[in-house]
């Protein structure tokens, strides 16, 4: 079956369910960190799906998919950064904090896959 929609790949929806995810874990985050660490973990978190979404319509250009895919990947990593700040800063515990690192690093796998097999996606 052949995939119509970025809303149909397994990746988009694991990273748009943890952004989810982070953005109510986040509510709970000191009000001194609305302007910094919220900020940055909910955008960061968000652009994850937003990058694979891009990059989905521009699958037929191979630079511009495999680009797209790497921010992605790149925004999933800065995501888990500021992760490890919500844990020292006591915003979130260990716990919570290891699985949605754990889910970021099954994003990312994914999408370094997608970029490996690029070719396998175009249109």
């Amino acid at each position: 079956m052949r995939i119509k929609s970025h809303k149909e790949l397994k990746v988009y929806q694991m990273s748009f369910d943890v952004a989810m995810k982070i953005f109510e874990l986040s509510k709970s985050f000191p009000k001194e960190e609305t302007y910094s660490l919220t900020d940055q973990i909910r955008r960061s978190s968000r652009s994850v799906s937003a990058n694979i979404a891009e990059g989905f319509r521009k699958r037929r250009y191979p630079k511009s998919f495999i680009a797209k895919l790497v921010d992605a990947e790149g925004e999933a990593a800065e995501t888990q950064n500021w992760l490890e700040y919500a844990v020292k800063c006591e915003y979130l515990q260990n716990e919570s904090a290891e699985d949605l690192i754990i889910t970021y690093e099954n994003i990312i796998g994914k999408l370094v896959t997608m970029e490996n097999q690029s070719d396998k996606w175009r249109v």
